[in-house]
């Protein structure tokens, strides 16, 4: 294997969820698919909304990522990670902001390149993050981040200029993204993250962000902060040069959409049923003796998450089928036997309610978008 990827493959286990695995719907070989999820369209929307109200044409943009246009309008419908990747990568060179618009001042492409490189020179993961931090407050000029530490928990509190507007979220979660993400990777792990406060009103999607950044997150709230476990002050930046090249290969594209709550229960279960074959995935009380929780904490637990096991096992079914069907050699039914489905007409039916979409409708989507229909 090249060294290249080899360094790809640390990097992805390092910044994600480092989950244990997941099965390939085909061999039974891990799958990075099913690892990194799909994201929701109206996260989607948003990215493209920030785009457009640039004066940006984002066809070219959706069609470079294998989004098809059609997909915009299905607001059940699911993006992979990649394809995610793809178009905020695109949309942050054609803008030549890679904060889209969302500060006074652009972040010229280039920049957040620039903040890692910044930061490779710090010693410790607090001197990193005083070095993101302190880049973020450079290149903005809308919105800067604030430091206090104490013995429980690192708070960087989100500051907007005065009079101007406040952020809306996602401009919130950009900059989350960028500092957050640079900071795991250096240190070599995920920092998890406590808890989240935020002014702007709930999105739509506060889920997608909740899953985002983290479970105990809370919005009109009369400051923006986000608090870090603290172990990660006094890390080495383990991080070189030499790693960095990789790494920035695609940033920060390649690692914004790949960031999950690995300490809440939800993210537990899926990395349990991820280590399964999909026929082989057991019920809530098996499912708790696997994490050593009593049945009755785990659906409490995942209650307070706004999960069940049940519907984890919906998700990534859905997640496992979204992937399978970019493959254009896979028959329909395959795919749906592969994620549990007896009989393809349920596996139509679930899809639907899943995507707003037929199976067929969704691929001829991609392929639509990818030049080939």
């Amino acid at each position: 294997m090249p060294a290249t990827i080899k360094l790809t493959e640390r990097i992805y286990h390092i910044v994600c969820d480092n989950p244990t695995g997941g099965q390939s719907l085909q061999s039974g070989k891990t799958s990075r698919v099913s690892e990194k999820g799909t994201i929701a369209m109206s996260l989607v929307n948003e990215t493209l909304a920030l785009a457009r109200a640039q004066g940006l044409d984002v066809s070219p943009v959706l069609d470079a990522a294998g989004i098809g246009a059609d997909l915009l309008d299905a607001p059940r419908a699911r993006v992979s990670a990649a394809q995610y990747g793809a178009l905020w990568s695109g949309i942050a060179r054609a803008l030549d902001d890679e904060f889209f618009g969302q500060d006074a001042h652009a972040m010229k492409s280039g920049s957040f390149v620039a903040m890692t490189h910044a930061a490779l020179g710090a010693r410790t993961g607090r001197q990193a993050l005083q070095r993101a931090i302190h880049f973020m407050r450079l290149v903005l000029d809308d919105l800067a981040g604030e430091i206090d530490i104490d013995a429980t928990r690192v708070r960087v509190t989100l500051v907007h200029r005065a009079g101007t507007r406040p952020p809306a979220m996602f401009a919130y979660a950009t900059w989350f993204i960028l500092v957050y993400g640079l900071l795991s990777w250096l240190v070599g792990r995920r920092i998890p993250v406590v808890a989240a406060r935020f002014r702007c009103a709930p999105p739509a999607n506060a889920h997608e962000y909740q899953s985002m950044i983290c479970d105990d997150i809370g919005f009109d709230q009369a400051e923006s902060w986000f608090d870090l476990a603290p172990a990660f002050l006094d890390l080495p930046v383990i991080q070189t040069a030499g790693s960095a090249r990789a790494f920035l290969r695609n940033a920060p594209g390649n690692f914004v959409v790949k960031y999950r709550n690995p300490g809440a229960f939800a993210a537990r279960v899926r990395r349990a049923l991820r280590a399964l074959p999909v026929s082989a995935w057991p019920d809530a009380d098996a499912i708790a003796r696997l994490l050593n929780v009593a049945p009755a904490t785990l659906r409490r637990r995942l209650h307070q998450e706004g999960h069940s096991c049940q519907t984890i096992k919906d998700e990534l079914r859905r997640d496992l089928a979204l992937a399978a069907l970019q493959d254009p050699a896979r028959a329909v039914a395959d795919v749906a036997a592969a994620v549990g489905f007896a009989e393809p007409s349920a596996f139509h039916r679930a899809f639907r309610k899943w995507t707003g979409m037929r199976p067929g409708e969704y691929r001829q989507s991609r392929e639509r978008a990818a030049g080939r229909g």
